[in-house]
């Protein structure tokens, strides 16, 4: 309560104590709790192994969302050396007991090959239990599997489907997708404006390649007015804070490949030699002033 505010004004530090008190009693939930501060560094040093400490003695009492938390841990190698197997077992224990985000990082290593051999089939069993429970990056997977025909036949409108139940819960990659399938008529008849619809919903969340998008249906005025100045503020922001990188589907979705960004870079200094200094100057405002919902 004191964590969200709920019913009392927000208190980490009143969170942490009450936490720190349970879980000495061995209170599982708040273990895990505890981890999570310190693996975010809330109102306590950030400390990755202390993390780690608090998460296993929750996941050993069958704690699903700690036995997740420890598998991420693994993965990714913090407070712990990086270890795929070690990852692979707790995401298992977790999805065995129905924990959705477990059930969807599983499948995701099947998909990968990590520290298990690649297997669709079983990639597409995860993903699906995390789906049915309405978990949207795994209904985003689904959709993506279809999609480019991945342990199941090839088959746009349903990956239509499963990218617009992702989509409709606000997850921006899905949300991007979306819009190109209608940009393209994959699935569904092609309609730039519902495409423009779906794609500034993830422009505006901080997807680059929808801001990049974006930039460009401005600049060509297919499926909204043609308009230099909102051209030039979304490739400006499909920029920012993008390092150069495969764009990964469950990754950062700041990441642009090299490609990407200079065909951003190249389109903005196109459209800028169309503008006048006061326009560009707007855009540049415009782009300086933005935040991400």
């Amino acid at each position: 309560m004191y964590r969200r505010g709920h019913g009392v004004p927000q208190d980490d530090a009143k969170a942490l104590q009450l936490w720190r008190k349970a879980a000495a009693q061995g209170n599982a939930g708040a273990q895990n709790n505890l981890g999570f501060m310190y693996e975010r560094g809330l109102r306590v040093t950030q400390d990755y192994a202390e993390a780690v400490r608090w998460y296993r003695k929750a996941a050993e009492q069958g704690d699903a969302q700690a036995q997740h938390n420890l598998g991420v841990m693994y993965g990714n190698g913090k407070g712990v050396p990086q270890d795929d197997a070690e990852a692979l077992k707790w995401y298992r224990k977790a999805a065995e007991q129905g924990y959705a985000k477990a059930q969807n990082d599983l499948g995701l290593m099947y998909v990968k090959g990590r520290g298990v051999p690649q297997d669709d089939a079983e990639a597409l069993k995860w993903s699906r239990k995390a789906a049915e429970q309405g978990y949207a990056e795994a209904q985003y997977s689904i959709g993506l599997m279809y999609n480019k025909g991945i342990g199941v036949p090839q088959d746009y409108a349903k990956a239509l489907q499963w990218y617009r139940k992702a989509a409709e819960q606000g997850y921006a990659l899905a949300q991007s997708t979306l819009g190109s399938m209608y940009g393209r008529g994959e699935g569904v008849p092609q309609d730039y404006a519902e495409a423009v619809g779906w794609w500034r919903k993830a422009a505006e969340q901080g997807v680059a390649s929808a801001q990049f998008i974006l930039g460009f249906t401005y600049y060509k005025g297919e499926g909204v007015p043609q308009d230099y100045v909102q051209a030039h503020m979304w490739f400006t922001l499909s920029l920012l804070d993008s390092p150069p990188g495969e764009h990964k589907h469950t990754g950062d979705y700041r990441h642009m490949s090299v490609e990407s960004r200079h065909m951003s870079v190249k389109s903005r200094d196109i459209i800028a030699k169309m503008m006048t200094p006061a326009q560009i100057s707007e855009a540049q405002k415009l782009a300086r002033e933005w935040k991400p919902k």
